[in-house]
């Protein structure tokens, strides 16, 4: 989040699920918390850091090629801006919008609680 809108990320066309957005992230490593891999993922694919905030909500997805478990929480940028490294686009949205973008599938129970939690 910044100034009351949400960053939203697509994923390029060689990644799976080509093209559709997501909330950025990326896995925890053996040893790390959520919190410790969120700052260290977005610092790697975003080159930016950010304090990370309250949870909004664990779930689980089947896709064909596994299971994702997905930890969503509200953070804040620190000084650095995310800049674009790995995925083909970025934008930021207001809430009301985040529902005109096509979500993969694992992140959809997310948007639909920060979109009902406003």
């Amino acid at each position: 989040f910044s100034d009351n809108k949400v960053l939203c990320a697509q994923r390029n066309e060689n990644m799976s699920l080509p093209l559709m957005w997501e909330f950025p992230g990326g896995k925890v490593e053996k040893n790390e918390s959520e919190v410790d891999a969120l700052k260290r993922e977005i610092n790697e694919e975003m080159l930016c850091d950010l304090e990370v905030g309250n949870k909004i909500t664990s779930t689980s997805y089947e896709y064909d090629f596994g299971i994702i478990n997905l930890h969503t929480y509200k953070c804040n940028l620190k000084e650095k801006m995310p800049k674009l490294t790995e995925h083909k686009s970025i934008k930021w949205l207001n809430i009301n919008e985040l529902e005109t973008l096509e979500w993969a599938p694992a992140d959809i129970p997310a948007v639909k609680i920060i979109v009902d939690g406003e």
